[in-house]
């Protein structure tokens, strides 16, 4: 990323990471962190302790982190900038099955505090499968290392999934903001640190032209797709315990449909946006078990073909029961229940091992009428289509009707299209650089608060009771590398509309 003008520093703070040998930090974390040491965005005073649950040297860690981070970064490595910040690591080990491993902690971090002078400002991150945020948790609140004091501040960070279904997400929730408060308390979704997804904020209340028109009476339904190419792989054992639809709707796809739905906050601050964002997820309309299986569509995907790499059948990957019913796809039909959006439909899927990666919102707008082209060679105008690519292209698309040149009236459909790389030349990111920096500075106008949360998983529960209730009935295959189950179309067919595919 690339340093605004106006963009706030920290202050200094240690940044303890648990899960510090695992994926998500080698990938996603170090490499972020990198990004913001060499824009200039780190305090000065600043320290990185990896939590890991056996005795490991710092000069181990130290090793294995820079190996990570030369694999995964987002663009060429500078070694003093890497030296500078891999400098400040410290392994220290710690384990909630052993409560005295906390208390030494605690003795370990404020030594670390007081060489570094950090001001004793704490940001605990919780890099880690979701079964270990309430052990840790519990620890860091007995231990008092989340207790605000001498005017310091202390925040949690939580990955995803934060539950598996309503209940889970409420008990977490409780257990949680019992021992933090909420605004301490960040959970985080690594695809509200994108610019595009940023944007959509900027682009509806921003531009006179799009919010007059950004209701039921100029907007006839809206899609959102977040499709892979890759299969489960290696993550078998998690993935058929969670499926598609808890991995991917409660989090990614409900922010991005909250973004667009969303009323104008009153404010542009944590509190309005955030309330916001949750009033519209509360909105969307519950469904008996019966109207969530006439709503939805569920597949999972059978061995194929994505570009040239053989994928085989979900069932045969490792660690997933050969008898698996876990869906590997979703598409979704929801409806919001409030005055701007009654009657619109909005259309969700998102999949694995499909044939094209693609993740976007198009807003479709209703048909203009055409009497007056009926002399002319037109059967159907083309769609009008506003399209927010996220992935791979990063950038807003409008799809219109103009005149084809020539001496009568022929018309067409074409595409203005405005891409973030030739507009900003800025450098290469992950996506966790925002979100991180916005941890350090308090910030949390991009994490979701616990009536979101909640809201999320209200929605989708009926249609994960009534999966349960249907088993291996309804659910669909579909070959890897095609764009996903036939019924999917069929969803939107019966409407009489059909998913945006790109040209």
């Amino acid at each position: 990323m690339t340093s605004q003008p106006n963009a706030q520093i920290p202050d200094g703070c240690a940044f303890v990471i648990f899960g510090v040998t695992g994926d998500l930090t080698h990938r996603l974390v170090i490499p972020a962190l990198y990004n913001l040491a060499e824009a200039n965005l780190l305090p000065e005073k600043f320290c990185v302790v990896g939590i890991t649950r056996k005795e490991m040297s710092s000069e181990d860690l130290r090793a294995s982190l820079l190996e990570g981070l030369k694999k995964f970064a987002t663009r060429p490595v500078k070694d003093d900038i890497a030296e500078k910040l891999l400098y400040c690591v410290t392994a220290v080990s710690a384990d909630p099955s052993d409560p005295a491993s906390f208390d030494r902690l605690r003795e370990r971090l404020e030594k670390l505090e007081a060489n570094r002078n950090t001001g004793g400002n704490r940001l605990f991150y919780l890099a880690t499968p979701p079964d270990a945020f309430a052990p840790i948790s519990t620890e860091l609140g007995r231990t008092g290392l989340l207790k605000e004091e001498r005017g310091a501040w202390r925040r949690l960070v939580v990955e995803k999934p934060f539950g598996t279904d309503l209940a889970s997400a409420k008990a977490l929730n409780d257990h949680l903001l019992s021992i933090v408060s909420e605004h301490s308390l960040y959970r985080i979704d690594h695809y509200l640190g994108k610019e595009t997804v940023q944007n959509i904020l900027v682009l509806r209340f921003s531009n006179g032209m799009f919010e007059p028109i950004w209701n039921r009476e100029h907007i006839d339904h809206v899609q959102i797709t977040v499709n892979e190419k890759l299969g489960v792989e290696h993550r078998g054992s998690f993935y058929d315990k969670t499926g598609a639809l808890r991995d991917m709707v409660p989090n990614h796809l409900f922010q991005l449909l909250s973004l667009v739905a969303m009323e104008p906050p009153s404010h542009f601050n944590a509190h309005s946006v955030r309330s916001a964002k949750a009033e519209v997820l509360a909105a969307i309309q519950p469904q008996s078990e019966e109207e969530a299986l006439r709503n939805s569509v569920r597949g999972q995907y059978t061995a194929g073909k994505v570009d040239d790499i053989e994928i085989g059948d979900y069932r045969a990957v490792k660690d997933v029961d050969p008898a698996s019913t876990t869906e590997t796809y979703v598409a979704l039909k929801l409806t919001i229940d409030n005055w701007r959006w009654a009657g619109v439909p909005f259309y969700l899927r998102t999949g694995k091992a499909l044939g094209a990666k693609r993740t976007e919102v198009a807003i479709k707008f209703k048909q203009a009428p055409f009497a007056m082209f009926r002399c002319t060679p037109v059967e159907e105008l083309s769609q009008n289509f506003l399209v927010i690519g996220i992935e791979p292209v990063e950038g807003i698309a409008l799809q219109f009707n103009t005149k084809i040149p020539g001496p009568t009236i022929a018309i067409d459909g074409v595409e203005m299209t405005f891409r973030y790389k030739d507009y900003f030349k800025v450098a290469p990111s992950n996506g966790y650089e925002t979100l991180l920096h916005d941890c350090m500075i308090g910030d949390n106008i991009l994490f979701q608060r616990a009536d979101g949360v909640e809201a999320g998983w209200q929605a989708v529960q009926p249609f994960l009771d009534a999966w349960q209730k249907a088993g291996a009935e309804g659910l669909e295959p579909y070959p890897a590398g095609s764009h996903g189950p036939e019924a999917a179309d069929a969803l939107l067919k019966r409407d009489g509309r059909s998913w945006r595919e790109p040209k």
